[in-house]
């Protein structure tokens, strides 16, 4: 896959509901510090995702697998079990906040009212997305973006030229550093999975920058949408805002194809993270099954608990990329040992950041959570790396003959 291949993968990705909606939770700053939160936060976010992608270019193993550089094989079996969760819930949240936006058209348009059938042709699009293949996949998401580049410029044109924007106070809560912690953490969940494309790409440098420059203007384009419309109307729901715009059947297409193009990652590495588990597995065959229990998830989610969802997301991986990206990009361990079942030293100081995690969360800075979480715990692991040299268990050699 070539740069521009990343760039239309990354910003089909980002187009999405979830996105808006949680750019309109920043309503509360106003216009101004709000974007700047969004600008900064994803700055950082889609630095550090981007890091996550090279690992993947240059090893050419799956994000998941990655892993096993400090953990061991072993603590790489955890990971994975918590990624397949973390991605099996973005799943479901995708479908849910997809099927409410679809929903919500059809019952202004026809008054047609059916949540659980639109979450289900959502899921089943997602199906097919996964079974067309990495060459089918390449020509969908090509024809997609166009389409959603058209929606982002459609909708900026009904938020953007309200004369409201830059003057309304919305009532709410929302310090700046929770706001930049929100920007942050939403490339920060896709790091889990970045390396599942970045291995196929021709150059390292066409990966990290086709993805850093796709993912960077899509989600701060969402966030200021949503933002946007949170001001001005008091909704960050994109179906009301393609309504006001009488767009009609057009927003019906516009919902769901944004909700497929980015859900479908979640699947397909939800699939991948399985076959570190079981690596006989089809990923495509894994991936289908995951949709399908994201699918069901979604019949019954709460997507109210969306925000603790995130927060969840950055204590768990936060806390592991920092010591991946130390060991790989500081200490130089770039090879996965086969011979390493667990790194207990990493283990701990790994467990050591989820803790810290919430502690810095509770502390509210200006510079959220995520940020100095990743320093702190990397420099945690790079000081005493040495003295945990021994807290392994390393898998025994087969005797000879």
């Amino acid at each position: 896959m070539t740069s521009i291949n990343y760039m239309l993968l990354w910003f089909g990705a980002a187009v999405s509901i979830a996105e808006i909606i949680t750019g309109g939770l920043f309503a509360p700053l106003g216009f101004a510090k709000g974007a700047a939160a969004i600008v900064l936060g994803h700055l950082v976010g889609t630095t550090i995702l981007v890091l996550g992608g090279i690992i993947g270019s240059q090893t050419k193993l799956p994000a998941i697998v990655t892993t096993r550089i400090s953990f061991g094989v072993y603590g790489s079996y955890l990971f994975a079990i918590l990624n397949i969760m973390q991605l099996i819930g973005w799943t479901a949240v995708m479908i849910v906040a997809g099927g409410r936006s679809v929903n919500q058209i059809t019952k202004m348009l026809w008054s047609f009212d059916h949540m659980t059938l639109w979450s289900l042709v959502i899921g089943a699009l997602i199906f097919l997305w996964i079974a067309a293949g990495k060459d089918g996949l390449k020509k969908l998401n090509s024809a997609a973006v166009v389409l959603l580049f058209a929606l982002t410029v459609i909708l900026s044109g009904v938020v953007f030229t309200n004369s409201e924007l830059f003057t309304k106070q919305p009532a709410g809560e929302m310090t700046f550093g929770g706001a930049l912690e929100l920007s942050v953490i939403m490339p920060l969940s896709w790091l889990p999975l970045i390396a599942d494309y970045t291995r196929f790409s021709k150059t390292t440098s066409g990966g990290a920058w086709g993805s850093w420059i796709g993912y960077f203007a899509g989600s701060c384009w969402m966030y200021l949408i949503g933002l946007g419309a949170a001001i001005v109307t008091g909704d960050s729901d994109p179906a009301g805002m393609m309504l006001a715009a009488n767009l009609g059947l057009a927003a019906l297409g516009i919902v769901i194809l944004s909700t497929v193009t980015t859900t479908f990652l979640d699947a397909y590495s939800a699939g991948v993270s399985c076959t570190n588990l079981v690596p006989k597995a089809s990923e495509r065959k894994m991936a289908l099954a995951m949709t399908v229990v994201g699918t069901a998830l979604a019949i019954v989610i709460n997507i109210e608990q969306y925000e603790s969802f995130l927060y969840a997301i950055g204590s768990v991986f936060a806390p592991l990329f920092a010591i991946l990206l130390t060991d790989y990009f500081l200490l130089g361990r770039q090879q996965v040992d086969t011979g390493l079942l667990v790194n207990w030293g990493a283990v701990l100081v790994w467990i050591v950041g989820v803790v810290m995690y919430y502690q810095f969360v509770n502390l509210d800075l200006v510079v959220g959570a995520t940020v100095p979480v990743m320093i702190i715990t990397g420099a945690i692991y790079a000081v005493f790396a040495r003295l945990m040299a021994g807290w392994r268990t390393i898998r025994a050699a087969k005797a000879a003959g």
